[in-house]
């Protein structure tokens, strides 16, 4: 889901001579490889946005807490990196629900196991996608010593950002999002914006791009868009969201030919992104000056 930032220079590229092309590989002699996105918390989180369906898949494990133990962490980046024995760069991915949620202790022993487990010369990218709420001078200070790529989840300026990502109690996000932004910044860490794209900032490409380009300096931007499906029945459910204070949640499983009143349109969501595009094609605007015609 993000970019690979580079890792430490100068080290030593396996000789990838002998490897043979497969019906799978891109090109001769690559390595076989892929991506995982590890999940330590399951779907627990610590915010409750309304249109992360995510938040419901933790009924799949009543009883569960939600932590990946010691033993699996070990065995998963073991197996990962045996899987990459070929591949002169293995990406590790952490994702959620929150990871940040795990500690960090809980990433300190990941950079052990992989440097445990590493072939020579392979090249090692963690990459970790978080709210950015919990951030510390702590967790940058470690982000930035271990060459972390960081994505940090943004819908915008505070009024589109708010609109939807919340805490637990309802509360707004946005200003404690812009504070770890502040610590990957301070402390150097490498990091994009991941932004979904829903009912509300769906009519503002412009203004939402801009922001994200120019006010806040991200020079990688992912964008999703939010779209719920749901049938008749489960739609007064799904508009409620997906956390533990709806009342009647359901597990979403992607059924139905309706969606939430929080998804985007096709025609918004296509006009979304032809402004971004004509934003990156055009003129630099700086904040508060008109729109190019």
């Amino acid at each position: 889901m993000m970019a690979a930032s580079p890792g430490a220079a100068g080290r030593k590229v396996p000789d990838l001579s002998a490897e043979t092309a497969g019906p799978v590989l891109t090109m001769p002699r690559a390595p076989l490889a892929f991506h995982v996105m590890a999940k330590p918390t399951g779907a627990v989180c610590n915010l409750d946005c309304e249109y992360c369906f995510f938040l419901s898949k933790e009924m799949l494990y009543p009883g569960s807490r939600f932590r990946m133990a010691a033993d699996l962490q070990e065995t998963y980046i073991r197996q990962l990196l045996e899987a990459h024995a070929g591949a002169p760069e293995v990406v590790v991915a952490w994702q959620g629900g929150e990871p940040t949620m795990m500690g960090l202790d809980f990433f300190r022993r990941a950079i052990d196991i992989e440097r445990q487990y590493a072939r020579p010369g392979q090249r090692i990218l963690n990459t970790i996608q978080t709210n950015g709420t919990l951030l510390n001078d702590e967790w940058g200070e470690f982000l930035k010593a271990n060459a972390f790529l960081a994505g940090i989840s943004i819908d915008g300026p505070a009024e589109m950002h708010d609109a939807y990502r919340v805490d637990k109690g309802g509360k707004p996000t946005f200003g404690r999002v812009m504070k770890g932004l502040e610590v990957l910044k301070r402390h150097g860490v490498d990091w994009n914006v991941l932004t979904t794209i829903h009912a509300v900032n769906g009519d503002h490409g412009r203004a939402v791009y801009t922001f994200l380009r120019d006010e806040l300096g991200a020079g990688f931007i992912q964008f999703i868009p939010v779209i719920e499906r749901a049938t008749e029945q489960t739609l007064p459910v799904a508009d409620a969201g997906w956390g533990h204070g709806v009342k009647g949640r359901q597990l979403y499983t992607q059924d139905g030919d309706l969606v939430t009143h929080r998804s985007v349109g096709p025609a918004q969501y296509g006009r979304f992104l032809i402004e971004v595009f004509d934003n990156q094609v055009g003129p630099r605007q700086t904040p508060g000056s008109p729109p190019h015609p």
